[in-house]
């Protein structure tokens, strides 16, 4: 009774665009209490784009050039939108010594020239003070030589169905929905007031994600589990925290798909809702199918102990409930959700 409901769950998951690596994920998943999302790739597009340039010291040309270069072996989205804006061929041969911080940012030599592009911590770490920009966006900072050179602002847009994706959370029993990023705090207040999130966290490093899912992790009643959302390369520790580990199978980085209990196949947030209205439904059937097989069978012993029960009755609770428990597991295959 039990593995038929989980398979024609996993089956109806499996049509919609959702991959589940175990019954007991779907298990969990119904029982959830708080999702913890990633922002870039999971709430937004993952596809930023220059928006503004405050250059110092040198031409906001230079400036976006040697930003380019010195990101051109990253496959973060902001190192590509910056590679987007430059619009030209990336000559790496006129880079060196690229080192890449996860969360903070890169250096490397262009040109001759020691090139920092990160955030602001990461600038701050190096002894410089960026400035703090006043519009909405992820700003990479630069300094060449030691010397600050302004920085480059990239904003992203949320995904059409992240409202509809939060709305189905709290439609299937999540009592807290929040957002854990690097990016800076307008940045992601923007995003957690137009999403209507309870909890927003920003300039958050890989480490400092990990802290605040073992608080989350504290807060859980009990019976209830933690899911979190990402795409990314540095949620695969935060992936592994959870009950319930999701990646976006699109964007997401393979270290991200390989840690995750679910793999949304299309990067849509809202098909996570539809995963906990399957798993609920799914849940809802196995327990049917429990309560009847040992319902029928235990009238059928009765009977039979009272001479009541004759061999076709007998065949009914074995045979017959067997195809009848197999028959209601089916309508997990057919989940709808609006």
């Amino acid at each position: 009774s039990i593995p038929l409901g989980f398979f024609g769950g996993i089956g109806g998951a499996s049509k919609a665009g959702i991959l589940v690596k175990g019954s007991n994920y779907l298990e969990a998943l119904s029982h959830a209490q708080t999702v913890v999302m990633d922002k870039t790739g999971t709430l937004t597009e993952g596809k930023f784009h220059v928006t503004r340039q405050k250059a110092v010291e040198i031409t906001p040309e230079e400036q976006l050039e040697l930003a380019a270069l010195a990101e051109s072996a990253s496959n973060h989205p902001i190192a590509q939108s910056l590679k987007e804006a430059y619009g030209k061929a990336i000559d790496t041969e006129r880079v060196e010594d690229v080192q890449e911080i996860a969360g903070h940012g890169v250096s490397a030599r262009v040109d001759g020239k020691q090139v920092l592009a990160g955030n602001a911590a990461y600038l701050e770490n190096a002894g410089l003070q960026p400035e703090t920009p006043t519009e909405i966006g992820t700003a990479v900072h630069l300094a060449v030589n030691g010397v600050y050179t302004g920085y480059i602002l990239i904003a992203d847009t949320i995904k059409p169905d992240a409202a509809q994706a939060v709305q189905a959370f709290r439609q299937a029993g999540v009592s807290t929905v929040a957002m854990l990023t690097g990016d800076s705090e307008s940045a992601a207040e923007a995003v957690g007031d137009t999403l209507q999130l309870d909890e927003v966290h920003a300039k958050c490093l890989p480490a400092d994600k990990v802290q605040f899912m073992q608080a989350y992790r504290a807060k859980l009643a009990k019976g209830r589990t933690l899911v979190f959302v990402g795409d990314g390369m540095n949620d695969a520790p935060v992936l592994a925290q959870s009950d319930v580990g999701v990646a976006m199978g699109g964007l997401g980085s393979d270290a991200a798909i390989a840690a995750a209990d679910l793999v949304i196949l299309d990067d849509k947030p809202s098909k996570l809702g539809l995963a906990m209205h399957i798993a609920k439904k799914t849940m809802g059937i196995a327990r049917e199918n429990i309560v009847f097989a040992l319902g029928v069978k235990a009238i059928v012993l009765v009977l039979g102990a009272v001479g009541l029960a004759h061999i076709g009755a007998a065949v009914f609770a074995d045979v017959g409930v067997s195809v009848i428990a197999i028959l209601n597991s089916t309508r997990a295959m057919r989940t709808k959700f609006k």
